[in-house]
């Protein structure tokens, strides 16, 4: 029966929901330090400075940080030379011709035209233009070019402080998406194998759904290794960690090749289930065997190890194919191709390179 779309609705509703909270939990620890900058630089500019309203100050620190690790000396940078170069562009220029509309499309095209023969990035060239509106518009005083200018050196200042204090989870997230990833390798192994041994066509086709929908694991991992690299990029108290998660970046190719081809096995394995073809008991078994092999290399991972621990076992499973009955049906023998496969890529985990992980297997049997 058809699912009452108030039924649906609501279930994705609460879906997204709990989405927006894992996302706002992720990302607390920047929307604190955004929020403390912003304190901070105004107090700065305020109390140490003695500036009545340093407007510029908590805006130069948030634009900097944003919500995200990836580039923030850089945005510190930009945003700093924007707002200096839009506040500098509108003071010169409102002193001289006043405001008004046309006097307003003058003074943005020609901060923008500065901030690009600065060389400068997309925020660069943004700031420009957003604080030359700001200067001629709502602040229109002259004599407030140089408070102004040194609000927004405060507010890059903090960010620039704030930017080196960073949390450890970015460091643990690309090794711990990464075990993710090898979790559900092994979790699509087994019932895979379950399904060898059953046979059964719904089981099949759910696994094979299951299957085709992890593409977003891998992204995950990408986007958890480029925010670890950005976060030792810009704390120098994490530059240690640098070694470390640049091999786990490397890592991302073999886990998706191991991924892809854990799924193209199960492609195969639901083909011969729903045309009623039977798989060798053998198969299953090596699939539960590389499914225990894959929980080594998880537990490796989660331990911020090399996975070398995981070789035998993953060797075994590699020998193991090499054994085994040869069938004459074409589905069949992809199962097998694929479960070496999946071996050759894992054992890219382990410190083997392509070469050394395709010879280490050993050919199958005539």
């Amino acid at each position: 029966m058809e699912a009452n779309p108030l039924d649906r609705l609501w279930a994705r509703g609460r879906v997204s929901a709990g989405d927006r909270v894992r996302r706002l939990r992720a990302k607390g620890f920047q929307v604190a330090q955004c929020a403390i900058a912003a304190g901070v630089a105004w107090w700065l500019a305020q109390e140490v400075l003695g500036h009545q309203t340093p407007f510029f100050a908590p805006i130069a620190a948030v634009v900097s940080l944003g919500t995200s690790y990836g580039q923030r000396l850089r945005r510190v940078m930009e945003v700093a030379i924007g707002v200096g170069a839009g506040v500098l562009v509108g003071d010169l220029l409102v002193n001289q011709i006043g405001t008004g509309w046309w006097q307003l499309t003058l003074i943005v095209g020609l901060a923008m035209s500065a901030a690009l023969l600065l060389d400068g990035g997309q925020l660069l060239v943004t700031q420009a233009a957003v604080q030359s509106i700001v200067v001629s518009t709502l602040l229109p005083d002259p004599a407030a070019g140089l408070t102004r200018w040194s609000d927004a050196l405060v507010g890059g200042a903090v960010a620039l402080v704030a930017a080196t204090a960073v949390p450890a989870a970015p460091l643990r997230r690309p090794r711990d998406q990464a075990a993710l990833v090898i979790e559900k390798i092994a979790a699509l192994l087994r019932a895979a194998s379950e399904v060898m041994v059953s046979g059964e066509v719904e089981p099949a086709l759910d696994l094979l759904a299951d299957a085709r929908a992890t593409d977003y694991l891998i992204r995950e991992l990408q986007d958890a290794a480029d925010e670890g690299l950005s976060v030792v990029a810009s704390s120098p108290f994490r530059i240690r960690h640098r070694p470390g998660l640049r091999q786990m970046a490397e890592l991302v190719d073999p886990l998706d090749r191991s991924l892809r081809s854990t799924r193209v096995l199960v492609r195969r394995t639901a083909v011969a289930a729903y045309h009623r073809r039977s798989v060798p008991h053998s198969y299953a078994v090596l699939c539960t065997d590389l499914a225990d092999a894959a929980d080594v290399v998880a537990v490796e991972l989660h331990a911020n190890r090399r996975a070398d621990a995981a070789r035998p076992h993953l060797l075994a499973v590699g020998n193991a194919t090499g054994q085994v009955e040869r069938t004459d049906d074409l589905s069949t023998e992809v199962v097998l191709a694929q479960i070496r496969s999946v071996v050759v890529d894992l054992l890219l985990l382990t410190g083997l390179d392509a070469l050394e992980a395709t010879d280490a297997l050993p050919p199958p049997r005539r």
